[in-house]
């Protein structure tokens, strides 16, 4: 069985992992007969907002604590995941991957990755084993990219802004549908728009269930 680490950020589309996002990637996963190892760093979110008002708490809370909601507890700490592990990585989106993962919702294209977060993906791009970023966690990987001195092709979909601040940081950005994906073969990375670009959660399914069966090809 191919194993699938998917890496969350916390529980919420403002300052965590994008829900939607992360149960289609469980769901999709799972209907293909991939196993999903859950992980999260073990790490203080960077603010709580309260997705109601979408106002900010002055909470403190724990992005490993928080993405254990998510995984129903079958999650491990980032820093035990190494690619040895697995088979291939998928990042979901949400602010919180622009805000946990890395400072780009902060600090743009100067952004830092965090330690974990970046040690995984070197891993990875190491052994040749895929990687999979939906909705603005391409943002992240074109950080790591850009901190190896390497560059691949990457999308977030259409947003001219966002296209722009990940080719300051040198990568590629391929324009690309809500439903679909693009691949750097080069790297064997896998991005795709998710809610950059969907206004229902049908449509942001199709670009899922899509990307995953790419990454899960990838992974042989």
């Amino acid at each position: 069985m191919v194993k699938v680490g998917v890496v969350l950020s916390g529980c919420g589309v403002f300052d965590g992992a994008e829900i939607h996002e992360s149960v289609l990637t469980l769901l999709a996963l799972d209907r293909a007969g991939a196993e999903a190892v859950c992980a999260a760093p073990d790490i203080e979110q960077m603010h709580v907002v309260d997705h109601a008002s979408g106002e900010e708490t002055g909470e403190t809370r724990n992005v490993l604590v928080e993405s254990a909601r998510i995984a129903r507890g079958d999650i491990l700490d980032l820093a035990r995941l190494g690619a040895k592990d697995i088979d291939a990585v998928l990042f979901p989106g949400g602010f919180g991957a622009a805000k946990n993962l890395c400072d780009f919702a902060v600090a743009g294209a100067e952004c830092s990755v965090n330690p974990e977060v970046a040690r995984l993906v070197r891993e990875m791009l190491a052994a040749a084993k895929p990687i999979a970023a939906i909705c603005i966690a391409p943002a992240m990987m074109a950080a790591v990219l850009r901190d190896a001195g390497l560059e691949a092709e990457l999308t977030i979909g259409d947003d001219a802004a966002t296209a722009g601040t990940l080719e300051a940081m040198g990568a590629r950005h391929i324009a690309c549908p809500v439903d679909q994906f693009r691949v750097d073969e080069t790297h064997r990375i896998v991005t795709s728009p998710a809610y950059m670009l969907a206004g229902g959660i049908a449509e942001l399914s199709r670009g899922i269930e899509r990307t995953v069966a790419e990454l899960l090809r990838l992974a042989g």
